[in-house]
């Protein structure tokens, strides 16, 4: 029986996709003109910078990309490289749509289209980015990493847990739900 690696993140990717969800049904009532809760902008980049990027990407990025590559996947030019590329993609449509976010609360007019075409861009972009992790990369990373090197993978994600804020996981699940709510009401 092998160690499974990759069932952690996969749960992860079920809360982000949450967020998703959330994202796209407000950026098209955004574009709209008919949602203006723009502080939901600002917690949706909270979310995705502590919890997808900090908490999330850096398992990814830091154990589990780490052990691909040790164990023969090219650094350049593969899917691990392609992965990362969209973890900065992603990290670009994110700064788009605080700033378009911030500038609305500030009151400044006609930020609607800008952050609703960052938020669609984000989505979109983790969306695409989290099938091809779920159904192509990690059963890739369950076939070849080797079982001795499996108790070591799960006891970063471990480790990297630990070092995140005590509640982390929960916090931002409270988040999505309170959203969650307020879009079925």
């Amino acid at each position: 029986m092998n160690h499974d690696i990759t069932q952690r993140l996969k749960d992860e990717h079920q809360l982000i996709l949450r967020m998703l969800a959330l994202l796209e049904k407000n950026a098209a009532l955004t574009a709209q003109g008919s949602f203006h809760d723009y502080r939901f902008y600002l917690d949706g980049v909270d979310f995705i910078r502590n919890y997808a990027d900090r908490f999330h990407h850096a398992k990814e990025e830091d154990i589990l990309f780490e052990a691909l590559i040790e164990n023969g996947m090219p650094r350049e030019n593969s899917p691990v490289a392609a992965m990362l590329m969209e973890h900065d993609l992603g990290r670009a449509f994110v700064r788009g749509m605080e700033e378009a976010a911030k500038r609305a609360l500030n009151g400044e007019a006609g930020q609607d289209q800008a952050i609703a075409t960052s938020a669609r861009g984000y989505l979109e972009l983790l969306r695409e980015h989290i099938s091809k992790e779920d159904d192509i990369l990690y059963p890739l990373a369950e076939r070849v990493i080797p079982e001795e090197k499996r108790d070591a993978i799960v006891a970063g994600y471990q480790r990297a847990e630990e070092k995140a804020a005590a509640g982390l996981e929960a916090h931002y699940r409270a988040i999505v739900e309170g959203y969650e709510a307020k879009a079925a009401g």
